[in-house]
């Protein structure tokens, strides 16, 4: 598959269609002016509970609006109805949130389904006598939290793009992720993520984060951010205010951020305040103790220093503070009925999934009725909400066209994602040229099922390998340790795929037991980078940042060499790497007369004619005289003008994808440094 280096278009299709969705069109594209006289009347019409449903967002299962399969498991996990279409008329709920786990959207993907959801939903919202539309929202980061899978466009996420330190590349994809969620009817996606991960042990951010730098990840995440509210869609930065450095999983319970006040302003909170500048429309809060900015032991979810007088009043931010799951762990150190109580008394204005719609729905309901919230305090909110609906157009248009779908997975995207995964792969260790791998050797592939061996196994067959492949449990067992040793004896490498192993021993004690065998091993890491912590004596170690399948067609190429690893870490492994480490294939001088001999080499192999190897060679003749003139401006103009050329010989098969890759990924690096040297 060819890699294209153009920036992508998207637009989605704007038809009428017949029938009971006789308003549907495409999602407004233009927002609408905000405007306080037309709130201030629609919650002048609103009965008390109708601005209280406003505040929640819930999960309810089912395919269809009334799915008559589902209505057991619906009352029986206290969601508030039977259907879609009880819970919105019981509770008056401001929104839904979607899951693959509620059937809400399938895996694979069934786009008519999903639209056609959406679509019923929002019907059901503006025939109630508010007629006001909903938040159809779900969690869309890429990597490996996406709820819209293939045949939608998957991407490697977070830390794949910080290895590749582009912007230009979170900007599409949030723009592609955007563009398939608006499609489908979902206007507001709980992404990105901007935490700032800092601790190799954090076993529920990690790889969601696009790293350690607050830097980096406040430019890629306002890139996405950006490109998200480009295609409608709410974006919420999260998780507010940062889960990045903690080993406590707040799923399960509360992690507490130990950073001081200085610590706090200059990593955590910076991304923040960066998407706070670029117009976010939502943040979502964390359910993390942060004793320098609250010392009462409670989590920021419920805590009024952190909500109201940081978010709300020092970093200035007047969007949507939106609570993280109320069903989680670290949210749950209060009686279940306070938990959405307090979280509101704190700043929240969205409260988010809680586990019993009714409790929820009641406990703020009396807490307003008796003084305890004051009605003045609860229309703050509501407007709130009801002015982000209103500036994404879904007051004057709440549905979305049947025929968007058709975009959804296109080869555009489709090309986009892989060309990301293709330049996230990072080569962090490769002792002794144990890597690439070459046609005449004998490789033993293994690993946790998770972690894809039996793909990778498969791709490398394809590309000519002598390859033998064996797959694990998560924790591989005595018995499967005992069998890949064994046949790891008969294979010339072994090459072994990881799955946080830097904090599973048993995946540890497999690695040990491979290279106690005294055959070369090689790491792939197919989620978090710090696996090579465990085991660094290995000879090979790779990190690819996810189990995404475009990350394991990337990394098959850089393993037999038809790609040149182009990551960078985006972390720093402790006492081993910094980041910002990375080696590649390319032993050639970083100059234009190095890639001259790099151009030579790759000719000498096949990879193109001689009569492209001598255009070629004359472009860079001229680079290297502009060097010698230290003309940093012209170097990197004229560099950048072999980028275009060689894009324009593989666009016309001239050159291979392997040529294209080498010879980019060189043009790049030799762009970096003169702009550093300018």
């Amino acid at each position: 598959m060819k890699r294209y280096r153009a920036i992508l278009l998207f637009s989605v299709i704007l038809v009428l269609v017949i029938g009971p969705f006789s308003k549907i069109s495409a999602n407004q594209t233009n927002k609408e002016g905000t405007g306080d006289d037309e709130i201030r009347e629609i919650i002048d019409g609103m009965t008390l509970e109708e601005k209280i449903g406003q505040l929640f967002i819930v999960h309810v299962y089912g395919q269809t609006p009334t799915d008559s399969d589902y209505e057991e498991i619906n009352l029986r996990n206290n969601r508030g109805g039977k259907n879609f279409q009880e819970v919105i008329e019981n509770y008056h709920v401001g929104g839904i949130i979607y899951f693959n786990w509620t059937d809400n959207i399938g895996m694979p993907l069934d786009a008519v389904q999903v639209n056609s959801l959406s679509n019923g939903l929002q019907q059901i919202a503006m025939d109630q006598s508010a007629e006001i539309p909903l938040f159809i929202s779900t969690d869309q980061e890429g990597g490996i939290v996406q709820r819209v899978t293939s045949p939608g466009t998957v991407f490697p996420g977070n830390m794949a793009l910080g290895a590749t330190r582009s912007e230009a590349y979170a900007s599409r994809t949030g723009s592609i992720l955007g563009n398939e969620l608006t499609s489908l009817g979902v206007n507001m996606n709980f992404a990105p993520t901007v935490d700032v991960n800092m601790n190799p042990e954090n076993p529920v951010i990690g790889v969601r984060s696009f790293g350690e730098d607050p830097d980096l990840v406040s430019k890629l995440g306002a890139a996405q951010i950006n490109a998200y509210q480009d295609q409608n869609v709410i974006a919420s930065a999260k998780h507010f205010p940062g889960h990045g450095d903690t080993a406590v999983d707040s799923h399960y319970g509360l992690p507490i951020i130990d950073h001081d006040l200085e610590t706090l302003h200059e990593v955590d909170l910076k991304p923040f305040k960066e998407a706070i500048d670029n117009g976010i429309q939502s943040i979502m809060t964390g359910h993390i103790v942060v004793p320098a900015l609250d010392d009462s032991g409670l989590p920021a979810t419920l805590s009024k220093p952190i909500l109201t007088d940081l978010l709300r009043e020092e970093l200035g931010f007047e969007g949507l503070i939106i609570t993280d799951s109320l069903g989680m762990s670290g949210a749950n150190v209060v009686p279940p009925e306070r938990v959405p109580v307090e979280a509101f008394k704190a700043g929240a204005d969205i409260l988010l999934n809680p586990p019993n719609v009714e409790v929820a729905f009641n406990s703020m309901l009396e807490a307003v009725e008796t003084g305890e919230i004051s009605v003045e305090r609860l229309e703050a909110s509501v407007h709130r909400i009801l002015a982000a609906k209103m500036n994404n157009g879904l007051f004057n248009d709440p549905y979305t066209d049947p025929g968007a779908i058709e975009s959804i997975g296109s080869s555009d995207h489709l090309n986009a994602a892989q060309e990301m995964a293709d330049r996230s792969v990072t080569l962090v260790k490769n002792s002794d040229d144990v890597l690439p791998f070459q046609s005449s050797d004998s490789v033993f592939v293994t690993g946790p099922s998770m972690a894809k061996p039996d793909r990778l196994t498969d791709l490398l067959m394809d590309q000519g390998i002598h390859v033998e492949g064996f797959s694990t449990a998560a924790s591989p067992t005595e018995e499967e340790i005992n069998e890949a040793v064994a046949r790891a004896e008969e294979a010339d490498k072994v090459l072994v795929t990881t799955y946080t192993a830097n904090t599973n021993e048993q995946q540890q004690q497999f690695v040990q037991a491979l290279e106690d065998t005294g055959k070369p091993v090689i790491v792939s890491a197919h989620r978090n980078p710090y696996d090579v912590m465990a085991f660094p004596e290995v000879e090979g170690y790779l990190s690819t940042y996810s189990y995404m399948d475009v990350s394991i067609n990337a990394v098959a190429n850089v393993l037999t060499g038809e790609l040149n690893p182009f990551g960078k870490l985006p972390v720093t492994i402790p006492d081993m790497y910094e980041i910002g480490h990375s080696i590649d294939y390319i032993d050639t001088e970083l100059s234009a007369d190095g890639m001259k001999e790099l151009a030579a080499e790759l000719a000498s192999q096949g990879e193109f004619s001689s009569d492209v190897e001598r255009k070629l060679s004359l472009h860079l003749t001229a680079v290297s005289r502009f060097e010698r003139k230290q003309a940093a401006d012209k170097v990197v103009k004229h560099m950048e003008g072999f980028q275009d050329l060689i894009q324009h010989q593989l666009a016309n098969n001239a050159i291979s994808d392997k040529a294209f890759s080498y010879l980019d990924t060189e043009a790049i690096h030799l762009i970096e440094t003169w702009n550093e040297n300018d």
